[in-house]
């Protein structure tokens, strides 16, 4: 079994290099993805895939947020959130974001590479995906405005085929068949899963 250090080794090789982008990410789109909202600018978001050693594991963390109004309340996202004017830069805001979120200090993390930015049709929104590493579990403090509860799992758990899963949800009026992640009964879906698959692609190269 590879170390936690060499593993990250590995996988900073690998994000290095050209990454498997949106096929690996449809693999986990909903059959049927709502068009775009009319009328509106895109906006840029950064979010942080975090990877941590727990209990000899590689792990790594979502949070649920609150039900707050908006697009993405109460759904189970990678910690991050919009660009705003005093970032310098989108790996800025993610590591700010993740921050507030879920009391991650910028000075903990250690960035390594990134994902494929994904366009997020129903707020218009275009996510770039930041992969980190911190050496050790983080304390996780969630903003009780904002996150509900963090979720820990091992990326073996993200891995596993049997935690693969699909169902038809009705989303906007429209049934869809939604593909997801089964994480100690969450559903991760949507674009959080689309992102995940692609670094998942990622790692299936090192193991």
């Amino acid at each position: 079994m590879l170390s936690f250090e060499l593993w990250i080794d590995l996988l900073k090789v690998e994000l290095s290099k050209p990454l498997p982008g949106t096929d690996a990410q449809l693999i986990m789109s909903p059959l049927m993805r709502l068009p775009a909202v009319a009328d509106r600018s895109v906006r840029n978001s950064g979010v942080l895939l975090l990877l941590y050693p727990h209990n000899g594991n590689v792990y790594t963390v979502f949070i649920k947020r609150t039900d707050y109004p908006g697009f993405h309340g109460g759904q189970i996202s990678l910690p991050g959130g919009m660009f705003e004017k005093g970032d310098a830069s989108l790996s800025a805001t993610a590591l700010r974001e993740t921050e507030e979120e879920i009391g991650l200090a910028g000075k903990e993390v250690d960035l390594i590479g990134h994902l494929t930015a994904l366009h997020i049709p129903v707020s218009n929104n275009l996510v770039f995906p930041f992969v980190a590493v911190c050496l050790k579990r983080p304390d996780f403090v969630p903003e009780s405005r904002e996150v509900q509860y963090v979720i820990e799992t091992p990326v073996n758990d993200l891995l596993d085929e049997v935690n693969r899963k699909s169902e038809i949800l009705q989303i906007a009026g429209m049934s869809m068949n939604v593909p997801y992640f089964d994480i100690q009964g969450h559903h991760i879906w949507g674009a959080t899963a689309m992102m995940v698959n692609e670094f998942l692609e990622v790692v299936r190269r090192i193991i």
